[in-house]
């Protein structure tokens, strides 16, 4: 992360803030302490201007320096506000951060808020933290993070039609190893659903599964799902109830099935506005994979080398080293696991789309490496060469990469 390196003169006026659900812990302090005693104020706009009001109280000359934990969504609407009437004055920091000065104090394992803002206080006058994210990128992150709640809730959505299905038309939906799997997203899945509503699942014809397909499915195609509907057993003797249950459900995965759509359309829009845009020149890397991967990193400044951005995504290997005793573990898992599998994504598009990372896919299985392994190791060059993008706004070209690796591997 990009760190503010310079020490804090001593008469700077330091704000901690420990933000919770109803209200935020806040220490207003200068050079010589605390202004007056610790203040929980409501996460309302009240709060916002309580705490405005402590700070014109406190009489100190220059903008002050807001110091807050960067817990999930709690501070987002503080740290936007406050950025709106102090620029430049928030600093961020991780809450590992925090549990680590809370260690360096003494009080790693009794945790307060008091004790967190102590911790915050101590972090500020050192010059550490990050500035808050431009608004761009917050919205960008929005977006992605909606779009994954909802492709959750499709996955969710797809086991249970595939549940209904089976229950009106036992063996239909067949899981893979017991032939054709039913893909509900495509046209033969819609149909297959369309059918079984409507005829309360008995088998229909070809020309009725034809009809119901949202785009253009084949004659074959319909015939298979024609064919093995009339060797499933019959239909139990509740199916026209089970039928309006499973429309009721196919009602729910197409309604989210569009805001899917419309929401990757609004992040493809986001992203073309941020430096994040340069990501879609990668083989196998669409804007949606891009932006996923973008949201967590941009801006790029906060992350001094690739090797930093790699450990922050969690996929680096723990290590232990003492003394002449150095141990190599699993991935560490720190940070967000939607940031690291992000860049797992884009690990995956390059090993199917681009040449030299499915070459080295291949090395990597030929040394026995499982899929999951190779492609960790793969998500490492991919991070490397994303890095590389966003600070040099440079588009991806094949040629300079093979040449720029091989300069490397002398």
């Amino acid at each position: 992360m990009e760190l503010l390196h310079a020490p804090l003169r001593s008469s700077a006026l330091v704000v901690a803030i420990d933000p919770g659900k109803v209200a935020h812990r806040v220490w207003v302090t200068s050079e010589h302490g605390l202004i007056g005693e610790p203040v929980s104020l409501p996460v309302l706009r009240s709060g916002i201007e309580a705490l405005s009001s402590l700070i014109s109280a406190s009489q100190i000359a220059g903008p002050p320096v807001i110091a807050i934990e960067a817990t999930g969504g709690l501070h987002q609407a503080w740290v936007t506000e406050l950025e709106r009437r102090y620029p430049g004055s928030v600093r961020l920091f991780a809450p590992s951060q925090t549990q680590a000065a809370r260690a360096q104090l003494g009080s790693r394992r009794r945790k307060t808020d008091d004790r967190d803002c102590a911790a915050l206080v101590w972090l500020a006058r050192q010059g550490a933290g990050r500035p808050a994210v431009d608004r761009g990128s917050e919205a960008l992150l929005a977006a992605v993070r909606y779009r994954r709640a909802l492709v959750a809730d499709r996955k969710t959505a797809q086991q249970r039609l595939h549940d209904q299905l089976n229950r009106l038309c036992p063996g239909l939906s067949a899981p893979a190893g017991h032939g054709r799997t039913l893909k509900l997203e495509g046209p033969a899945g819609q149909a297959v659903l369309a059918c079984a509503i409507a005829f309360g699942g008995q088998p229909p014809s070809i020309r009725s599964l034809l009809a119901r397909a949202p785009s253009r499915m084949t004659a074959t195609t319909a015939r298979f799902w024609a064919g093995r509907w009339r060797s499933c057993l019959p239909p139990p003797a509740d199916a026209t109830t089970r039928a309006q249950r499973l429309g009721q459900d196919l009602a729910r995965y197409q309604a989210l099935q569009a805001d899917i759509t419309t929401t990757e359309t609004e992040i493809t829009r986001l992203l073309a506005r941020t430096p994040g845009q340069i990501l879609t020149s990668l083989p196998g890397v669409a804007a949606v994979r891009a932006a996923a991967f973008a949201a967590h990193v941009l801006p790029i400044t906060r992350f001094p080398t690739a090797e930093h951005l790699y450990a922050a995504t969690g996929l680096a290997p723990a290590t232990w080293q003492s003394a002449t005793l150095h141990r190599r573990g699993r991935i560490s898992r720190q940070g967000l696991a939607e940031h690291r599998d992000a860049l797992m994504s884009i690990a995956w598009g390059l090993s199917q789309h681009c040449l030299p990372f499915r070459e080295r896919d291949h090395e990597l299985r030929a040394r026995g490496m499982r899929p999951i392994q190779a492609r960790v190791a793969l998500a490492r060059h991919a991070c490397r060469l994303a890095y590389a993008l966003l600070a040099t706004q440079q588009p991806f070209d094949e040629t300079r990469y093979r040449q720029a690796r091989h300069s490397r591997g002398r």
